[in-house]
């Protein structure tokens, strides 16, 4: 599938954004990290990138993802697991693609199964880099998407502006503060 525009919405202002990052990291908030390394929604040199969750229950399934592969169940990490959860607002009027709909999708040329294929697998990544390097080139800021980690999910890999950053609110929250919990203002 070719892409063509974008479906395009506004992110709402003041949505508090859930950002899952190692407790390590100097600042879990730093787009250029992506751009260096790649991500679904950008290759390595596309431009920052920041991955962020809409939701708890979505930014708890991300630790699952992050743990595919390796013989550890997300349930046997303890409370001290070297993640944090940091809440972040992105500045206001945020223009992206829109990765949730029918329409949306078929607009970046996604299947309509996404984030899987009609037929088996999930969609690979090089097909959603292809589509955020055209909503780039459209001057959106990101493509809000429906969650690979969780079904029902959204997610959003955001391109901010040159100069433009996500605000942390508060300081980041220890694992054992939000693994278990069902919604964030149980946490604030």
């Amino acid at each position: 599938m070719t892409p063509r525009a974008a479906h395009r919405l506004t992110l709402e202002d003041g949505h508090r954004w859930l950002r899952v990052a190692d407790a390590a990291w100097e600042d879990p908030l730093d787009a250029s990290y992506a751009d260096r390394a790649g991500g679904r929604w950008n290759a390595a040199g596309d431009g920052p990138t920041l991955y962020l969750n809409a939701d708890l229950a979505t930014a708890r399934a991300q630790i699952a993802r992050m743990l595919e592969g390796t013989a550890i169940d997300p349930e046997d990490l303890r409370d001290d697991a070297p993640y944090v959860l940091v809440v972040a607002v992105l500045p206001s009027r945020q223009r992206v693609a829109d990765a949730t709909t029918d329409t949306g999708l078929v607009a970046l040329g996604l299947p309509r199964t996404y984030p899987r294929r009609a037929r088996s697998g999930p969609v690979p990544w090089r097909d959603c880099r292809r589509a955020a390097r055209a909503v780039r080139a459209e001057g959106l800021r990101g493509v809000l998407a429906r969650s690979a980690a969780r079904d029902g999910g959204r997610e959003l890999a955001w391109f901010p502006a040159r100069g433009a950053r996500a605000t942390a609110q508060g300081e980041p929250l220890p694992f054992a503060a939000w693994r278990h919990e069902t919604e964030l203002a149980s946490l604030t």
